[in-house]
């Protein structure tokens, strides 16, 4: 949704990198009232977390606690990090931990059990982890091809649709993706041929990418706004890759963010190459402030945070009846067949996917 994240215009807009940003609320998270009790929650993310002031004001009236963001890089590499600071964690709450590293931060315990209040309200193909609590569902998107359509309708040539597509001489030295070792969205592309084309298939594929000029860069960032021409960062930095792996949600944040606002995306989906995924939030083991992190939780269940999120982290919400904005479904429709893979699956050939993935594209 992890690194991320995000579907992640909102990064675009207000300029975040890949470095830990300043947090969203100025108070430290040692402030404390007299009781001893910290009155300050930390969060901590990955760089794609973004929420309306207003929205985040409202639980800080509601609950009095004030809320401090800390953002660490690409979903994978915030998951990394929060793993390897468990036993004196960076903050109260993660967020940004998705399907395709779940089992990595379970196995690790990054977590504590906690049922959020809204829980029961999760559409329930989210719900996961029933017994033990250990994360609550936030939100879903697609990790899909994006491809530039000014590019494809000046050279003549049609659109890719599928991952076979990306495969032919047609799109030679067209596709850029994120390392799938150190980003989310681009370990979910991996996990999508996976599921496309089996565990024989997949490695043959990814030999083709290679041979037809797959570009690898390390995280969403670099490869959106960067190296992908149709985006409003590719076109200043001049990029020359058409294609570029990010989320369904992407062409609406391009609309959404343009000015003048286009009548209709720049960017389109090649919807036969996307992958489902969900992010979590967990209350991390050992926070130091466990009771304002499930407050923060059941607020990031709360129909108006839920609500908040489709033009602020460009994601589909989790909740039951939670609102998503006409313009953004208008631009970017979920994709309707996403490839999934179960959890399970996920747990038991990720890291041997990635490695071989390692050795075969990046050596």
């Amino acid at each position: 949704m992890t690194n991320t994240g995000s579907r992640r215009l909102a990064v675009t807009a207000v300029g975040l990198g890949l470095i830990a940003l300043p947090a969203l609320s100025a108070c430290s998270s040692s402030e404390a009232s007299g009781s001893g009790e910290s009155k300050t929650v930390t969060l901590v993310s990955h760089d794609s977390f973004v929420v309306s002031k207003s929205v985040l004001k409202d639980f800080e009236k509601q609950s009095g606690y004030k809320v401090r963001v800390l953002k660490d890089g690409d979903a994978g590499q915030a998951v990394n990090k929060a793993i390897l600071t468990k036993d004196n964690p960076q903050g109260d709450v993660f967020f940004g931990v998705d399907n395709t590293l779940l089992s990595r931060a379970l196995d690790n315990g990054l977590f504590q059990p906690y049922e959020a209040k809204g829980a029961d309200l999760v559409l329930p193909e989210y719900r996961i982890d029933q017994d033990k609590h250990r994360v609550t569902p936030i939100d879903s998107g697609d990790i899909c091809v994006n491809y530039d359509k000014a590019y494809f309708s000046e050279h003549k040539l049609k659109p890719p649709q599928s991952f076979d597509d990306l495969a032919e001489p047609a799109y030679k030295n067209l596709l850029v993706t994120e390392n799938a070792a150190t980003s989310s969205p681009g370990l979910g592309f991996l996990l999508g041929s996976a599921a496309h084309y089996g565990d024989k298939g997949w490695e043959d594929y990814w030999k083709k990418l290679k041979a037809n000029g797959v570009k690898v860069v390390d995280g969403w960032e670099q490869a959106y706004n960067e190296e992908f021409s149709g985006s409003a960062g590719g076109k200043k930095a001049k990029a020359d890759r058409p294609l570029v792996v990010s989320y369904a949600s992407s062409p609406p944040a391009e609309v959404i963010y343009a000015d003048p606002k286009p009548s209709t995306a720049p960017t389109g989906v090649a919807t036969g190459t996307c992958f489902r995924q969900v992010e979590y939030a967990g209350l991390l083991s050992h926070a130091g402030n466990a009771k304002g992190g499930k407050a923060l939780l059941d607020f990031m269940l709360s129909k108006e945070f839920q609500d908040d999120m489709p033009l602020s982290m460009f994601v589909y919400p989790v909740r039951e009846a939670a609102q998503v904005p006409p313009e953004f479904t208008r631009y970017g429709p979920p994709a309707k067949d996403p490839e999934t893979l179960a959890p399970a699956k996920i747990a038991a050939d990720r890291d041997q996917w990635v490695k071989s993935w390692t050795s075969l594209v990046l050596k």
